[in-house]
């Protein structure tokens, strides 16, 4: 996921994909522990994907004093 295309989503959105993510990252991670990982570069892209939503998160959320 391009970063613009994460930028064009609300935070509802965000939260939605971010908890997406997470249940993949959490398959692929067993996944690897098992020995049945096919697709071993998806798990650096999930978690560049998370770290990413959780980027725009951060700087879209209101700061609160």
């Amino acid at each position: 996921m391009k970063m613009q295309e994460i930028r064009g989503l609300n935070p509802d959105q965000l939260s939605d994909q971010l908890i997406e993510l997470k249940r993949e990252q959490f398959n692929l991670r067993f996944q690897a522990a098992t020995g049945q990982l096919e697709k071993s570069h998806r798990v650096e892209e999930v978690r560049r994907d998370i770290a990413r939503i959780k980027t725009q998160l951060r700087t879209s959320a209101p700061v609160a004093n």
